[in-house]
């Protein structure tokens, strides 16, 4: 499987990460140890929501709609 996920910032409420991995709790252990220099300064990061595919094409795909401008405002709204 392949998750897209949606972080929160807990330091900093107002930020948001998408992304796209084969295993969260790593991944998520990743992002609050600093190891990712996109999150790094807005630690720790709270796991809001999470969208399982069984292809990777329709996962990659649908993380880039959640990053477009639209769909951002949608995220917060409903995710």
């Amino acid at each position: 499987m392949t998750y897209v996920y949606i972080l929160q910032s807990t330091a900093f409420p107002d930020r948001y990460y998408v992304g796209v991995t084969a295993d969260i709790s790593q991944r998520v252990a990743k992002h609050n140890a600093g190891e990712v220099s996109h999150t790094s300064k807005y630690r720790p990061w709270q796991l809001k929501t999470y969208i399982a595919f069984s292809d990777k094409t329709q996962a990659y795909a649908f993380e880039k709609y959640l990053k477009s401008g639209s769909s951002r405002a949608f995220a917060k709204k409903r995710l």
